[in-house]
């Protein structure tokens, strides 16, 4: 049997295990680190993700003239949560992350070379309960690959880098405990199948969600969504399926909120799949017509992205069959077609200024070809009846009826036709509410409207489900420790990042304001090494 021995355990290879492993070797402790994934894929989910954060008053802010504050974005992001009554350690943890992000986080992640966009993303605005009041959505300049290659960096090349030992292909399954006491990890290497044990004083569980796991996803179901769909595209890592979750509960561990989730709405199959179910989240097109499986305008309120996300997910998983199609045209797309990931955004991935700019400008043309060749929800029609025969020889049968749709066109086109003075339609509203703000106007067609002779082809995309992240997870204090049912730490055991829900469990309660995931699993790290380095 391989065996290691370490003053730390940290399992998991993601942005949280990084952190975690390179603050402890600030303070001089011994760490291994054990990854599930081959070493090629070091970074987790987060080295793939597009690298939004959210901060709170910072320089990017200032410059484009807002006056942030932490009361503003704290009452912002409760009324988003719905805490209940018994959120103890998510109310509390919220209050960290918004007192401590912009400090502890985004200076933290200044000082290691990290940039961000010039101008900040206005997302979960909020719809029926208040969401951002302001922008707060930080894009990493180089996105999420750029995050984690600069953290891997600055980790394999410490001062105390020797004192660090990496190993990838490790399958840890259960964790050691001897009086009471959290001591290691055991668990076998993914291909051979050789078991392996490692002994630490203290051990961090890094390995995110249980979002990878559509097993996971569909008994964990929330209430609020009826039954899981029949399709559910995989958006989340694959090792992502709550491994560690069933060991830290069998250690005592407390686990909450696991129906807690956010998915997202607009899924699409990955034209190169690398994964079962292996999914794309769009980010669905403002312009475009939500309709739901039948080719019927989703409302009464329309869909439209960026106010609400578990709205979308929420109104989608009460149609009969849970899954929608969105309508659009080629100028449409051209202008607002975008996926979220680091893999869809090379011009942004490789900090090419004038590549990005090009793409804003003159339009995503590269990827709106790659999706109309090679994605199989993707499918396009010179006429309205046309579309609908294809939308229907896609899906397998003749659920969308021409006359529908031909409706709801019609009525949109027309009432934009009318003219800004009379367009009363909430999506057109919302439209116009958008384009208010330059970050949002530069990437949004004015008015554009679907049935263009000039626009064509017409365009429609069938989207699913898709698993992203988990919100609940295992309950941690404010030092990250492992909390038990009876609300007392295991002694040795922490847990940070995505699998703690970015920390108490459910930091971001049942919404999320999109950005705090990445700065959940640096924080909770930070504070989770900080606590080690203080035990005696």
């Amino acid at each position: 049997m391989q065996t290691y021995r370490s003053d730390v355990l940290v399992v998991g290879g993601g942005i949280a295990g990084i952190t975690t492993a390179l603050e402890l070797l600030g303070s001089g402790k011994s760490v291994v680190l054990l990854d599930r994934d081959v070493q090629a894929a070091f970074g987790g989910l987060a080295r793939e993700s597009f690298g939004g954060m959210f901060f709170v008053d910072t320089p990017e802010q200032r410059r484009l003239g807002m006056r942030d504050s932490v009361d503003l974005a704290l009452r912002d992001w409760c009324s988003f949560a719905e805490f209940g009554p018994d959120d103890h350690w998510p109310k509390a943890w919220a209050h960290t992350y918004v007192n401590r992000c912009t400090p502890d986080v985004y200076h933290w992640l200044r000082q290691h070379g990290i940039g961000f966009f010039p101008v900040v993303n206005w997302v979960e605005r909020g719809e029926f309960r208040p969401g951002n009041s302001l922008p707060r959505f930080h894009l990493v300049w180089g996105t999420g690959k750029r995050l984690a290659e600069q953290l891997m960096a600055a980790l394999q090349n410490h001062a105390n880098a020797g004192k660090l030992t990496l190993r990838f292909g490790h399958r840890v399954e259960q964790l050691l405990l001897e009086n009471a006491r959290v001591c290691g990890a055991q668990g076998v290497l993914e291909d051979s199948g050789i078991p392996f044990e490692a002994r630490a004083d203290q051990v961090v569980v890094a390995t995110g969600g249980i979002n990878g796991s559509m097993e996971m996803v569909r008994q964990h179901w929330h209430a609020d969504w009826h039954q899981p769909p029949e399709t559910i595209l995989n958006g989340s890592h694959r090792f992502a399926d709550g491994t560690l979750h069933h060991a830290v509960a069998a250690a005592g561990g407390h686990l909450t909120h696991l129906d807690k989730m956010w998915n997202y709405a607009a899924g699409v199959h990955h034209p190169r799949p690398r994964k079962p179910d292996h999914g794309l989240s769009l980010v669905p097109s403002r312009s475009a017509l939500w309709l739901n499986w039948r080719g019927e305008r989703m409302g009464p309120q329309p869909l439209v992205s960026g106010f609400d996300t578990r709205r979308l997910v929420t109104d989608i998983c009460a149609q009969d069959k849970a899954y929608s199609w969105q309508v659009l045209n080629h100028r449409i797309a051209l202008k607002e077609l975008a996926i979220s990931g680091a893999e869809f955004n090379p011009s942004v991935r490789d900090r090419k200024l004038l590549g990005f700019l090009r793409d804003v400008l003159l339009g995503n043309r590269w990827l709106v070809n790659d999706m109309l060749t090679n994605c199989p929800d993707f499918v396009t029609a010179q006429s309205l009846p046309e579309l609908v025969e294809k939308m229907n020889t896609l899906q397998g049968d003749n659920a969308v009826q021409l006359q529908t749709v031909t409706d709801a066109v019609t009525h949109y086109d027309e009432t934009i036709a009318r003219g800004r003075t009379y367009m009363n339609d909430e999506q057109l509203r919302r439209l116009a509410e958008l384009r208010q703000y330059r970050g949002d106007k530069v990437r949004l067609c004015k008015f554009q409207p679907i049935n263009d002779a000039k626009a064509l082809p017409l365009i429609a995309i069938r989207e699913f489900i898709i698993s992203r992240k988990s919100l609940g997870g295992i309950q941690t204090d404010l030092h990250s420790r492992v909390l038990s049912a009876a609300n007392q730490p295991i002694p040795g055991l922490f847990a940070v990042g995505e699998a703690a829900g970015f920390g108490g469990g459910g930091v971001h309660g049942l919404r999320a304001l999109e950005g705090t995931f990445l700065g959940g699993c640096i924080l909770s790290a930070r504070i989770a090494a900080q606590a080690i380095s203080q035990t005696v």
